[in-house]
Formats: structure tokens, sequence, C-alpha cells
């Protein structure tokens, strides 16, 4: 696992490609450090012995201690830990953790390179853990975006010009003679 500061240090390893408006900024550009100090509780919590069964794990994979925000589920008790740790340190930063959506997408991957590999006989099941491990050794920070389309914001989902711009659920019924059957 790594500490803040190890996770800082190799930010400012990297290149520019963060853009604020129409700038290119580096990270130590002070309009991200708020966001930089929420995921600090990411990485401290997990060194904290009083967090420490919430934010640590071991992985599945190579048998060592992680961050929890590096984990694929293996139980419901992993779970139940991942939901209570995302909610403890919500509380704490008084909203997103920015953690959670990446390691989400993570745990989807597993299972859909899992079930491709099973259905289609290739290896990205075995290439996905491959990556995992680097991913879990380097204690990464993933993130995740998702998005509906809105329609017309004014307007309630039933209210829509296209139906299919949100969920819905079409009812149907239909009359079954049991007398047809063979």
């Amino acid at each position: 696992m790594r500490t803040y500061e190890q996770y800082v240090e190799d930010l400012k390893k990297m290149k520019p490609n963060v853009y604020i408006g129409d700038k290119k900024v580096d990270r130590e550009d002070p309009r991200i450090h708020g966001g930089m100090r929420i995921i600090k509780e990411t990485f401290d919590c997990a060194y904290d012995p009083d967090f420490e069964d919430l934010c640590t794990a071991t992985s599945h994979i190579t048998g060592k201690k992680i961050n929890r925000f590096c984990h694929i589920h293996q139980s419901e008790d992993d779970l139940l830990k991942k939901q209570k740790m995302t909610r403890v340190l919500c509380h704490r930063v008084g909203g997103c953790i920015q953690r959670c959506m990446g390691i989400d997408a993570l745990n989807a991957l597993s299972v859909i390179t899992y079930e491709m590999d099973q259905a289609l006989g290739t290896d990205h099941y075995e290439r996905f853990k491959k990556y995992m491990t680097y991913f879990q050794e380097n204690d990464l920070v993933a993130s995740c975006a998702q998005t509906d389309a809105k329609g017309d914001r004014l307007k309630r989902p039933h209210q829509q010009e296209d139906p299919d711009q949100y969920l819905r659920v079409i009812m149907m019924r239909w009359k079954c003679n049991l007398n047809q059957r063979k």
C-alpha cells in the first residue's frame, strides 16, 4: 500500500494533462488540491488502526494486504465492508470520496472478463488479473464517470418527447389459452 505522500510524489512525476477550462495545469495547481485532500482520506484511513478493518483487504491474487479501493470483492462481507467504508469516508469528507466508482468499474470488468473467457475461450480474465496485480501493488487511484441522457430537464421523465431517454417499464397483457398447449 502507498501513503498519500507517495501518491502525491508519483503525481508530480506525471506530465501535465489536466485541463481547467482551456488551460493545461500540473498536479500542483491549487484548484485541484481540494480533490486531492479528499483522496488523502482513502490513503490515511487504510493506515489508521481505527479504520484498518474497513479500509484494507487481502488480495485474492497475491494474498497481500491492500487498500480496499483496489480490491475485487470475493464475498458478501467484502461488499458490506466496501459499502460501510464508502459511507464512513464520505461522511468524513462531507461528500464523494472519488475512488468508489473506479473500483466498482474494475469489479464489473472482473466479472465481464471472466464470463467472456468462459463463453469465448479468450484470456481476458488472466490479462485482467495481471493488470489488477499491478493496480494493487501500486495502490492506484481509479476514477469512473457515468451519465445518462436527461432530455429536457424542465420535464419529468414521463413527459419527455423521447420516452427512451429514461428507464421505463411497459406492462403487456395477453391472453394465454392453456388448452392450446401440447
